[in-house]
């Protein structure tokens, strides 16, 4: 792209790359914003279909424009600032959780030369950046000065941490094993695992790894049966409470777009990402990106079970299950898998 406006269009070197990647986050966030949209629909019907209901069915044909419709209805609302609040990071605080879900995005390979910003650093930037959304919740918590959603900030901030750091430990083992922190080359690290399988989900010393990942990435985005920041019963809506208008839509589209995230890096990491399932030739016609969009899609019908069907954690089973279930197996994995690469690549 970049050579495109420097060569073809004749525009200086700076322009030209200013430009290039303009157009590469607008054909990223501009489509990640319909997709949520339509994943929100999606989730809805899930649910309706695992309650033998109907769910959205009215406004567009099967009810397509049904998210569009509630995101034109939230638009026309008027944003009310509780008046003992603090105006400027109750604010302030759905834009940080909005644009940290947005940022991760540009390292996520879609396929082969296709990332925004392919730097050899990548996961360690999704760490960085994904942590970050924790100040958004905690923000608007503190800054509403109401009791419920500060408990709920509360409650978020404790899992998102806890969780985070078993999330550390299985990725250190998905680096160990590929030998890079650059996605692109996780992915191209899966392929051809016995010679015709691709993803380290296929690997049984790391399958473990990959469920682990799956379940933490459930708790770090709120889903059921982790989503006790917002459980009715005991906190009315959750941090979000005193939140109207845009501001609300705003953490519906950041949580949305965090966990079609969370499938992305479920996808990339352990399943071959952009990759199709098998190492056979005519599979590779199909573009990657296809096979990274089917593989998101797989793990969002995933995650819309689950919330369907598991009934919620208590908070102290949370904290147990991330603290002395997760923490341990995915730091004593940390240990095997080096052993095992010790044993495999340098011997003994």
């Amino acid at each position: 792209m970049t050579d495109f406006f420097n060569h073809t269009v004749g525009l200086p070197y700076g322009w030209a790359w200013f430009l290039a990647t303009i157009v590469g986050i607008l054909a990223i966030a501009l489509p990640l914003m319909l997709s949520v949209a339509m994943i929100i629909y999606a989730d809805r019907k899930i649910w309706a279909a695992m309650a033998l209901r109907r769910g959205p069915n009215v406004v567009g044909p099967f009810g397509l424009l049904q998210s569009f419709a509630d995101g034109l209805k939230v638009f026309l609302q008027e944003t009310i600032v509780p008046s003992a609040a603090n105006r400027g990071l109750f604010l302030l605080a759905p834009i940080i959780t909005f644009t940290v879900a947005l940022i991760v995005w540009a390292v996520v390979p879609f396929q082969p030369g296709v990332v925004l910003a392919n730097i050899n650093v990548g996961l360690l930037y999704v760490l960085a950046a994904s942590s970050l959304g924790v100040y958004g919740i905690i923000l608007a918590g503190w800054s509403s000065n109401s009791k419920y959603p500060f408990f709920s900030a509360i409650r978020a901030a404790a899992q998102m941490v806890s969780y985070e750091v078993a999330i550390g430990f299985v990725l250190i083992s998905v680096v160990m094993w590929a030998g890079s922190f650059n996605l692109t080359t996780i992915v191209e690290a899966q392929k051809g695992l016995y010679g015709f399988i691709n993803g380290f989900g296929f690997n049984p010393l790391l399958f473990p790894m990959s469920v682990v990942f799956l379940i933490s990435s459930l708790a770090e985005t709120q889903r059921a049966p982790f989503d006790l920041t917002e459980a009715e019963s005991e906190l009315v809506a959750g941090y979000q409470t005193e939140y109207s208008s845009m501001a609300f839509a705003l953490y519906w589209l950041g949580e949305y777009a965090n966990v079609l995230l969370m499938c992305t890096l479920n996808a990339t990491l352990f399943w071959g990402g952009y990759l199709p399932p098998f190492d056979w030739a005519p599979l590779y016609i199909v573009p990657g990106i296809i096979w990274l969009f089917a593989k998101i899609l797989f793990f969002f019908f995933v995650f819309s079970w689950i919330k369907a069907t598991v009934p919620r954690y208590r908070y102290d089973q949370l904290m147990r299950l991330g603290w002395k279930v997760f923490l341990p197996l995915s730091l004593f994995w940390v240990f095997l898998v080096s052993g095992v690469l010790m044993f495999m690549r340098v011997g003994v």
